[in-house]
């Protein structure tokens, strides 16, 4: 299929390798030429602006906008919907409120335009490992494009079938996953990163615990001087709380134990925020969750060695570099 890319970052270029590499004819734009001419000489068509990237489409044209939520992936929608026909497709990846979808879709829908909200996970690991794709939107439109998220997605891999998993959508365990209309997509997504801040939270105070088990306040008898890299390691292999996340942990001590290069100012990217927010709305008990997103904000005050591991977490699985001088 032929597919338009707007924004070559971190996610958006390797989106466009994984589906040049599939097959699949990409049409690319970014405000950075560099980026461009890299996709470009991996063969992907790369043009200076959005009107070239539409008029190089054949109708129905598709257009994916891989840029940071908010006001760059609002004002980009607002210059590409006038330039799109009836049956035209745009999917928004990036980590879109959801409600704003909701609002989209309805705006777009006025001139027959498709509109697909696309959570996705995967960060810097995506172009090797493929990426977990929570997708939401018409279902005929989602239906079409299938083959585009199937070259983004896993695939099945060597992870067994769910026990018990029987009359359902096989594209799960692929990686993939139709989760209803318009904004359904990211708000599954925005779950998931709520999820995500939880477990970071629990790795990242369970390992300071153990680092202060050395700690002079302790009962001579009771001191303990543990090798966190190898802790780490062998939590890996055969534990009930094993996960990709634990992997990375593990490659970040073992790289430096110390995280000496961290200062432990952990961002919150939104999510999470929205995730506190919506259970406040549902009036669904949500203390793990809105505990670990407040421990982001605090790591902005005085930063121990759990949120270094934190930003450590962070950088390993989405190449998130710390922003010192405060928050965004």
């Amino acid at each position: 299929m032929q597919i338009g890319m707007i924004g070559l970052g971190r996610m958006g270029g390797n989106l466009v390798r994984r589906l040049t590499k599939a097959g699949h004819t990409c049409v690319v734009n970014d405000r950075d030429p560099a980026a461009i001419k890299a996709l470009a000489d991996t063969g992907a068509v790369g043009v200076p602006d959005i009107h070239a990237l539409v008029g190089h489409l054949a109708k129905p044209r598709t257009i994916w906008i891989m840029l940071p939520a908010g006001e760059m992936t609002e004002t980009t929608i607002g210059q590409l919907a006038p330039l799109l026909a009836a049956g035209d497709t745009i999917i928004d990846g990036g980590n879109t409120f959801y409600k704003d979808d909701i609002a989209r879709a309805k705006s777009l829908m006025a001139n027959g335009i498709h509109y697909i909200d696309c959570g996705t996970s995967g960060g810097v690991w995506g172009l090797e490992r493929g990426y977990c794709l929570m997708i939401g939107g018409e279902r005929k439109a989602v239906e079409r494009l299938d083959p585009i998220f199937a070259a983004l997605a896993p695939g099945e891999g060597s992870v067994a079938q769910t026990p018990g998993r029987t009359s359902r959508d096989e594209r799960v365990e692929c990686g993939y996953l139709h989760c209803g209309p318009a904004g359904a997509g990211h708000f599954v997504k925005m779950v998931h990163n709520g999820i995500e801040y939880g477990l970071m939270q629990a790795y990242a105070e369970g390992f300071d615990i153990l680092r202060g088990a050395g700690n002079e306040r302790r009962a001579a008898g009771e001191r303990y001087d543990f090798d966190l890299p190898d802790i780490a390691e062998v939590w890996r292999r055969g534990s009930v709380i094993g996960s990709w996340l634990l992997d990375l942990t593990a490659s970040a001590l073992a790289e430096d134990p110390n995280l000496s290069t961290y200062s432990g100012m952990v961002e919150d990217s939104g999510e999470g925020r929205w995730t506190v927010n919506t259970a406040i709305d549902e009036a669904v008990p949500a203390p793990v969750l809105t505990a670990a997103l407040y421990a982001r904000f605090r790591s902005r005050e005085k930063a121990n060695f759990g949120d270094k591991l934190l930003s450590a977490m962070r950088k390993k699985f989405g190449g998130h570099v710390e922003n010192n001088a405060g928050p965004r």
